[in-house]
């Protein structure tokens, strides 16, 4: 009979300073990945509350005196020996000047420079959270090009910043046309597009592609450069694995709840969303009957945040 695995508690925090650098702390010889940035923290001992395990490894690791603000992400990851929870809040402030008491190294990240320190696997979530949407749109099929692409444009004007381009029932000249013109919306509102499954055009067009989880067994390498978004729709732990082979920025799982579109479906809840989650480090978008007011509850069980159709797309 397989013996359990030990579950942690850690906590941590992202500490930025007045220039808007966030600090990171290196990992120490003799321990778990040694030699990797991480956000500073440590293990929740019993009885402890979540605040004052952070408050009480922020004094022992940096020596501040912290005070403990919102929810950021709890991300659940399994390793070989352990199963992780790793919770993760800002710092509403702190009393102090963050030394590495314990050797180690410190440094402070400016914001768009924190994907190039080699991290845990739990902490990549975690900068996913701070950097990108929360929320990322997945089109209706258009019925009236002119009303869809008038909808889309709202969907923008209320906030919306990345977008899959969906239209399965076009093809040929009518979905590239389709495309180009969402694209252009896009653009000009400052959101990240991805188009459906179509590589050539996404790679024509200089925008990102959503691949479908029927394309990933397909794909040897990632089919667009590094620098333009490459995301995949994923059911199985088989389809994330092969997400992450692959290098995508990110994937959508679900479904979470009963949808409209998979009445048939079999969601997976929240549990069994988590359980997805910890065996991939992929920032990952929940789907499936979710709403922006889902977004609180999708993060305390490691998603990025919602990706939705009707939750997302303005009504008529």
């Amino acid at each position: 009979m397989l013996t359990p695995l030990r579950s942690i508690h850690v906590m941590a925090a992202v500490i930025t300073d007045a220039r808007g650098r966030i600090l990171l702390a290196r990992r120490t010889e003799g321990r778990d990945l040694a030699g990797r940035w991480e956000f500073p923290g440590g293990k929740r001992e019993p009885g402890e509350s979540p605040e004052d395990a952070l408050v009480r490894e922020l004094r022992e690791e940096l020596g501040i005196e912290a005070q403990v603000g919102e929810h950021i992400i709890t991300v659940p990851q399994q390793y070989p020996d352990k199963r992780l929870k790793l919770e993760v809040r800002h710092l509403a402030g702190w009393k102090g000047t963050p030394r590495g008491h314990e050797g180690q190294a410190l440094a402070w990240v400016v914001p768009d420079k924190l994907m190039r320190y080699a991290m845990p696997p739990a902490d990549r979530p975690v900068v996913a959270a701070l950097l990108h949407p929360d929320r990322y749109l997945v089109t209706p099929e258009p019925t009236d090009a002119s009303l869809w692409l008038a909808s889309l444009e709202r969907a923008l004007a209320e906030g919306v910043r990345r977008v899959h381009v969906r239209a399965r029932s076009l093809s040929g000249d009518a979905w590239e046309q389709l495309a180009r013109k969402a694209v252009a919306c896009c653009v000009a509102a400052g959101a990240e597009v991805l188009l459906n499954g179509d590589i050539e055009l996404a790679r024509t067009l200089g925008v990102g592609v959503h691949l479908r989880a029927s394309q990933l067994a397909e794909l040897v390498f990632r089919p667009l450069p590094e620098d333009v978004l490459v995301a995949a729709s994923c059911h199985t732990a088989a389809d994330l694995r092969q997400a992450e082979t692959l290098a995508c920025d990110f994937a959508v799982v679900g479904s979470v709840f009963p949808t409209a579109t998979h009445p048939g479906g079999d969601p997976l809840g929240w549990p069994g969303f988590a359980g997805l989650r910890e065996n991939v480090s992929l920032p990952l978008y929940a789907i499936g009957g979710l709403q922006p007011a889902d977004i609180t509850q999708a993060r305390q069980h490691g998603a990025q945040g919602i990706a939705a159709i009707r939750g997302l797309w303005p009504a008529a």
